[in-house]
């Protein structure tokens, strides 16, 4: 080579360092973190492991807690003094077993009131109006018209002078003004579903428990509330026993039966007068609040 070429290439070495470009490497630095393929296996394995004790506890304490519940079953549990059906059951016992002057525990008091105010009870009636007409609307007296049906008056209407009289000296108490607003839910609701089974061509016979001696009364409250035109009215003869009053309602049932009529329907909200044992009765009972009781252990 010539000095001069020799000189050339020098000065091209120079420039190309002095000039600050790199010469590009084909090598590249990884940031990273590398488990070797065993250590990764042992991991898997213990997460794997740590999920099935987690399982495995999850459904022993299920297990353990279906045992405790199990074993607690038969453990009387104290009922809920705030719900109106524990008042409730106090009241069919009383029912059931004819006591008069039976003890409500106090806290069924405003339990009781609140039934009426809050308008549960008017829910409750209108729920057994729609039973009731849905049961008479599938069905139809027969032409001979022996086909009838029996209403209650019992705790519609004030049974006798003085127990209204009673009513007027408490008009101001908190019981009797409940007593006094059922017997007029009652009375209405009684009333439409009286005047729907007139329209549907069904006899009616009405009941009571009351001596006769007070059946002018009757007479004039029924007819008062809007009531007419009903088969029969019947009441305790004036020589039984007051304090019997289920014998007398077999005995109005069995001088019905036996003067040829078919009694295809009992509604009422006292027990005495359902419990006959007559598969071709449909038997219907009304809700009854349980503030007259309280009424009966004050008078009492």
């Amino acid at each position: 080579m010539s000095a001069y070429g020799h000189q050339m290439e020098q000065m091209y070495s120079s420039r190309s360092l002095s000039g600050g470009s790199e010469i590009p490497s084909n090598y590249v630095m990884e940031s990273g973190f590398h488990i070797p393929s065993l250590a990764a296996t042992i991991l898997v394995s213990a997460l794997v492991a740590v999920g099935v004790l987690l399982i495995t506890l999850l459904i022993s304490l299920a297990i353990m807690l279906q045992s405790c519940q199990s074993r607690n079953a038969g453990v009387f549990d104290h009922p809920n003094t705030n719900d109106y059906s524990y008042c409730k059951v106090y009241s069919l016992h009383a029912e059931l077993n004819n006591l008069e002057g039976y003890q409500i525990p106090d806290i069924c008091r405003d339990l009781g009131i609140q039934y009426i105010k809050g308008g549960q009870y008017g829910k409750d009636l209108d729920v057994m109006k729609s039973m009731i007409e849905d049961y008479f609307n599938s069905s139809r007296p027969s032409d001979d018209g022996l086909d009838v049906v029996l209403m209650d008056l019992d705790g519609i209407f004030p049974p006798n002078p003085p127990s209204f009289n009673l009513f007027r000296r408490f008009q101001n108490d908190s019981i009797s003004n409940c007593i006094l607003e059922a017997n007029n839910l009652k009375c209405m609701f009684v009333l439409r579903l009286y005047m729907h089974l007139q329209a549907g061509g069904w006899p009616i016979i009405l009941l009571s428990r009351e001596s006769e001696i007070h059946k002018n009364v009757t007479i004039d409250h029924l007819v008062s509330a809007g009531f007419r035109g009903w088969s029969a009215l019947m009441m305790r003869a004036e020589d039984e026993d007051p304090t019997k009053e289920n014998k007398g309602i077999f005995k109005q049932r069995n001088v019905i039966q036996a003067k040829g009529f078919r009694i295809k329907s009992i509604i009422s909200s006292h027990m005495d007068a359902l419990s006959v044992a007559d598969t071709g009765i449909r038997n219907f009972f009304l809700p009854a609040p349980i503030c007259d009781m309280f009424e009966q252990q004050r008078t009492a």
